[in-house]
C-alpha cells in the first residue's frame, strides 16, 4: 500500500495517508512533483499517460510526475521516477511549487502541493508502457501552442506548470 506525505498549505508534513484515500473526492493535501526534462535543442520530453492510470489516463502531461516517499526529497523523488517511468536518470533543479485541486469525472481529484523539478538529458529514452502510452520530444513553444489548441488533452497540473513557471522554463541551460 503506497502512503502519501499529508502536508498543509506550507509543506509541512501531518502524516502519511493511503494514496487512493488521499485521491478520493475532494482528495487530502499531499506532496508531490512534476518533472520536466529538456533536451539540448530546448526541446521538452513529453509524455502520453498510461490508459491504466486512475486519473487522467491517455492525457498528455510533464516527462514524469509522482508523491516522494517519507524521508525523500523531492529531487531523491523526480530521480527514481524518472528511472521507472522514462528509463532514465538526470540532474534536477527545484524551480518552484504551487498547490492546486483539480477533479478528474466522478473517479477522484489530485489535492496536491506540487513541486516542479527541471532537469537536461540527451540520451536514450526507455518508457516503461505500463506507466507511459507514448512519448515525444516538442519544441517548447510548440507545446505551449498546442495547450492553447487543445486544453482537454492536457492533465491540468501540467497546464498549469507552464503558465506559473514560463520564465523558469525558458531560461533552462541549453
Amino acid at each position: 500500500m503506497d502512503r502519501l506525505v499529508v502536508v498543509d498549505e506550507h509543506d509541512r508534513p501531518l502524516g502519511l495517508e493511503d494514496k487512493l484515500k488521499c485521491h478520493e473526492g475532494k482528495g487530502i493535501l499531499h506532496r508531490a512533483f512534476s518533472v520536466l526534462v529538456f533536451n539540448r535543442d530546448g526541446q521538452l520530453l513529453l509524455q502520453r499517460r498510461s490508459e491504466n492510470k486512475l486519473l487522467w489516463p491517455l492525457y498528455w502531461s510533464n516527462t514524469c510526475c509522482s508523491h516522494p516517499l517519507e524521508g525523500e526529497s523531492y529531487e531523491q523523488a523526480g530521480q527514481r521516477r524518472l528511472q521507472t517511468e522514462m528509463g532514465f536518470v538526470c540532474d534536477l533543479q527545484l524551480i518552484g511549487t504551487f498547490r492546486y485541486h483539480a477533479t478528474f469525472e466522478d473517479k477522484g481529484s489530485e489535492n496536491e502541493l506540487c513541486a516542479v523539478l527541471v532537469g537536461r538529458y540527451d540520451g536514450d529514452v526507455h518508457a516503461d508502457p505500463e506507466e507511459v502510452a507514448a512519448w515525444k520530444w516538442v519544441d517548447f513553444e510548440e507545446v505551449k501552442r498546442d495547450i492553447a489548441a487543445n486544453q482537454d488533452e492536457y492533465t491540468p497540473w501540467f497546464k498549469m506548470e507552464i503558465e506559473r513557471f514560463f520564465s523558469a522554463f525558458v531560461s533552462v541551460d541549453r
